[in-house]
């Protein structure tokens, strides 16, 4: 991992890194890493959480309020910042902020400098040009006032609206004028004028409080703290050959031999912590260089085994598969104790919360095969192995495609063995029960008067059989076969 020396303030050496593009974001709490010249920080960071990080963009920040290095230098500068806690007494964040805002990124800082030497500049606001700005003379004069009508609100007088309309009423019938709203606010030339000129005196007296709370601070502003927020060399290295953060090869087995003299650990265990480093380096190594090697020298990308929710964040389990005999002359030992058992490393039983599961490598016995499980990102893999990725998407695809024609076999079939579309469980209205209840009391009022009657055949045809004697006369043998 290299290392770097700042200067001073490490929040600056950080600034200058995004700034210049060396690194993709500014890690810290502090708020002067923007000051600095930082692009964009990540405020806090917890990779073990599903919960997202703040990050901020000052691409945002110049987006949303029209921000820039200077204006910030300058907010701070005002509030008060880590070299100035005090700041400007009386002044505040949204007061700063409105008062930055008023001017560019290149003249902010001037008009600060002009404003602690005393020389209050004067206030335009929003004024364009300066037809539309209203002299000192003008302010002294008394506003201009006309008469407004108390019905419709627009200038004129009530007697003159009552029979015909103004020309701010026109009406179809021509019957008069409109009764005004509440809260109407008339928009005739004089009165916007007139609230135009209250708006600017109001302003104008806002900006001078403003400045003379600035011109009471003295050394304001500190040119120190200014030089050190708009410097742009705060390492130790030079600008043209820039600084040295070239991601070396780790060197495992130093690192091995140096734990476990200093530290109670076997080696295996170590190598084991180190494993996800070691599989993310081949990753990345993979995807710029594809040389066919294998990680750790032992153990070659087998396939993907399914993918993993931990923190909220996919990933794949990656199978490596290890290799018939090592290419390198390090050797490296699966990680596994001698006093361990081996089951405490293999796959069990899916868990019920997923996020749950280890991060830890686990090794996965398979008859004579050893197989090493690491956790992945899923884009770097795609981009070490795009073929293994398409492969096991597609089976991903298959199963699925073969689970939902099972299932949906399986629901024809059970909706087939059903006597009725209703299921059990549905409870039926009234209608539908009295309705069922008797077709159901039919049948087995049918079949019972069925089977009675068969009953009766049978006594009958036995009855006749036995009282077929010549000695009765028909009348008798008529009335004993029908009861």
């Amino acid at each position: 991992m290299p290392v770097l020396k700042a200067k001073g303030e490490a929040e600056a050496l950080c600034a200058q890194l995004n700034s210049e593009g060396y690194v993709d974001a500014c890690i810290t709490a502090d708020s002067d890493a923007f000051l600095f010249g930082a692009k964009c920080v990540v405020k806090c960071i917890r990779p073990n959480t599903k919960e997202p990080f703040e990050c901020y963009c000052i691409s945002d920040i110049e987006a949303g309020l029209g921000l820039k290095r200077k204006h910030l230098i300058a907010m701070s500068l005002l509030i008060g910042n880590d070299h100035d806690l005090n700041g400007v007494q009386g002044i505040g964040l949204d007061t700063a902020l409105q008062f930055v805002q008023n001017f560019s990124e290149d003249e902010i800082l001037n008009i600060l400098h002009k404003i602690g030497n005393g020389d209050i500049p004067q206030y335009w606001g929003d004024i364009k040009s300066t037809e539309d700005a209203v002299s000192h003379s003008d302010e002294s004069m008394p506003m201009v006032k006309s008469s407004h009508c108390s019905f419709c609100g627009h200038p004129g007088t009530k007697r003159a609206h009552f029979k015909f309309s103004c020309e701010y009423c026109i009406n179809d019938n021509n019957e008069g004028c409109l009764k005004k709203p509440d809260g109407f606010k008339c928009n005739c030339s004089l009165c916007n004028k007139n609230r135009k000129e209250k708006e600017q005196k109001k302003h104008e007296t806002w900006w001078i409080k403003v400045c003379s709370k600035i011109a009471l601070e003295t050394n304001f502003p500190n040119d120190e703290i200014v030089t050190m927020y708009l410097c742009e060399n705060n390492g130790t290295f030079t600008a043209t050959d820039g600084p040295s953060i070239s991601w070396g090869s780790p060197m495992t087995e130093m690192l091995v031999d140096f734990l476990v003299y200093h530290q109670p650990w076997q080696p295996s265990y170590i190598r084991q912590k180190m494993l996800p480093m070691l599989s993310t380096i081949y990753l990345r190594e993979m995807a710029t260089n594809p040389v066919q090697t294998l990680l750790c020298g032992q153990y070659e990308f087998d396939s993907i085994r399914r993918v993993k929710i931990r923190y909220g964040h996919q990933s794949y389990v990656v199978k490596w598969k290890k290799a018939a005999s090592a290419i390198s002359g390090v050797k490296y030992t699966a990680p596994v104790d001698s006093d361990l058992h081996l089951e405490e490393f293999m796959e069990v039983d899916e868990p019920n919360d997923l996020l749950d599961e280890s991060s830890n490598p686990q090794i996965h016995v398979d008859g004579d095969c050893w197989f090493l499980l690491t956790d992945e990102n899923m884009k770097l893999v795609h981009s070490a192995f795009p073929k293994k990725v398409d492969h096991f998407l597609q089976e991903n695809e298959r199963r699925e495609l073969k689970r939902k024609r099972t299932s949906s076999l399986r629901s024809e079939e059970s909706n087939g063995k059903l006597e009725s579309p209703k299921s059990k469980g549905v409870q039926l209205s009234i209608t539908e029960f009295y309705r069922s209840a008797k077709v159901q009391s039919q049948e087995k009022s049918g079949a019972d008067l069925a089977k009675d009657s068969n009953c009766q055949v049978d006594r009958i045809s036995k009855e006749n059989r036995r009282v077929s004697s010549p000695n009765l006369s028909k009348s008798a043998r008529r009335r004993l076969l029908f009861n």
